[in-house]
């Protein structure tokens, strides 16, 4: 299996060269030459495992440079009991992704049992040991560059803390996250991991992360990898939690479901496209935004115009304050035909802080084909929806899951499970909740008084220079 750049102007290169790359040379994203097919008989067959044998049955068809019994014991050391055991039900403590029903045909599919209480981990967790273990073989070291707007940095730095041969750096947006999102990450003494808040959104970050990515000799000299949502190993891990879903909310292989997904940079809803582009029988891919609902505008639209940062707003679903989704640009180049030559035109606007507009064109007339739906929410709609899901199914949700699950009822085919990806547990978002119900949100023991420990964290301009001479300095 070759991986490709979506703008087509970078080599094609293993699954291990891109896991250590991150961003394509030529400022693309990588992704499978051809997607595998997965036909009824193997979704029989993947039915009744568990989800490390689903996992790796996956992560064999992508991946082909890593030894069979090597990429074995990688995914059984990931996705262990121990360390998914946060489930809201004592009695489904350790199912990795268990299914709760809140009526006939409504699901959540918790996602957030691991350490970090955040979807992230799902796929985090893989790629702190295949890290790890690729670096050991090739006697290599790598310096992590991200960017979070909320629960990929703790993610990521709880999945490679005290790992050899990686240092991470991780940018945030100053003062703009939850407090127990900033002390999960801030508090974090390693002496391999460093906190960089930027005075401004997630998009500057962002903005930060690819420019610093996009210069070749300073990627090179410095080692700069990336964890964020434009790996591809990141995409490919989440993909399995979908088919995981569809087993546990189906008993045949003739029937579909839907997905809805709370969305921000497109990657968690990019896994559902994926695993629908294998042959995954997904009926709609639901999209739900924030009032950052720049990905909500382009389907209902095909207008996709990212906004500046004084556009942005500041919400209570911090997580999906952003404005320009990276992972957008692997669903456009399917959406084109895999027309690189046109991915770069569009792109090529978006860089340079324009939009485009795909409305008139045949590329929008296949949306259908793809199955996408949107819609989006505000602070009362989720106010309301999470006073809603406590009031009628006794279930206490996040305010991502929120903004999923106010969109999945509007848009809901009763004939069709509806399976709403619950992305955070509602302690991360603890103020929101009291606001909504007066009440405390429950968090696990060990991990009471986190917002009290000593935090470590540099507070800078978003400057890509400063960034880079801080970077320098402790390489």
């Amino acid at each position: 299996m070759k991986y490709i750049s979506t703008r087509g102007n970078a080599p094609a290169l293993s699954f291990s060269d891109i896991l250590l790359g991150g961003l394509a040379p030529d400022g693309g994203l990588y992704l499978p030459e051809t997607y595998p097919q997965v036909s009824k008989a193997t979704l029989a067959q993947w039915r009744k495992l568990s989800y490390a044998e689903l996992a790796y049955e996956i992560f064999s068809l992508y991946v082909d440079d890593i030894p069979a019994a090597d990429l074995k014991a990688l995914v059984a050391k990931t996705y262990t009991a121990q360390t998914y055991h946060f489930s809201r039900d004592p009695a489904k403590a350790g199912d990795i992704t268990p299914l709760t029903m809140l009526e006939p045909g409504l699901h959540l599919l918790e996602l957030s049992n691991g350490p970090t209480l955040a979807f992230k981990d799902m796929a985090m967790q893989l790629l702190g040991n295949l890290f790890e273990y690729v670096l050991a073989r090739r006697g290599q070291q790598i310096n992590i560059l991200g960017a979070t707007s909320g629960d990929t940095g703790s993610a990521a730095e709880y999945a490679m803390r005290g790992k050899a041969g990686v240092r991470v750096f991780m940018l945030s947006p100053d003062g703009k996250m939850s407090a127990f999102q900033r002390a999960q990450m801030y508090s974090l003494q390693d002496e391999n991991i460093y906190n960089i808040a930027i005075r401004g959104m997630f998009d500057d970050a962002q903005d930060i992360v690819k420019a610093v990515s996009n210069d070749a000799g300073f990627k090179a000299e410095y080692k700069i990898g990336a964890v964020n949502s434009i790996n591809w190993a990141r995409v490919m891990a989440q993909v399995v939690y979908y088919f995981k879903g569809y087993f546990e909310a189906t008993v045949s292989e003739d029937e579909q479901v839907s997905f809805c997904v709370p969305s921000g940079n497109f990657g968690n809803i990019c896994a559902g496209h994926v695993a629908r582009m294998m042959g995954l029988p997904i009926a709609r891919l639901v999209c739900a935004t924030n009032e950052n609902d720049v990905l909500d505008e382009f389907f209902r639209t095909g207008v996709y115009r990212p906004r500046q940062t004084a556009e942005t707003y500041v919400t209570s679903s911090p997580s999906m304050d952003i404005s320009k989704a990276s992972n957008f640009e692997r669903f456009v180049f399917d959406l084109v035909g895999r027309d690189s030559a046109k991915v770069r035109e569009l792109w090529s606007k978006v860089d340079a802080g324009g939009s485009f507009d795909l409305s008139q064109t045949p590329f929008f007339a296949r949306l259908p084909e793809f199955g996408f739906l949107s819609g989006s929410s505000s602070h009362g709609d989720r106010l309301a929806t999470i006073r809603y899901c406590w009031d009628r199914y006794r279930t206490l949700i996040d305010t991502h899951t929120a903004d999923g699950l106010k969109v999945a009822l509007e848009v809901r085919d009763e004939a069709v499970p509806m399976l709403v990806l619950e992305t955070a547990q509602a302690v991360k978002f603890a103020e929101t909740i009291q606001e909504a119900l007066d009440l405390q949100a429950p968090r696990p023991a060990e991990l009471e008084g986190i917002e009290k420990l000593p935090q470590r964290v540099e507070v800078m301009d978003p400057d890509t220079d400063a960034v880079k001479a801080y970077i320098r300095a402790r390489c």
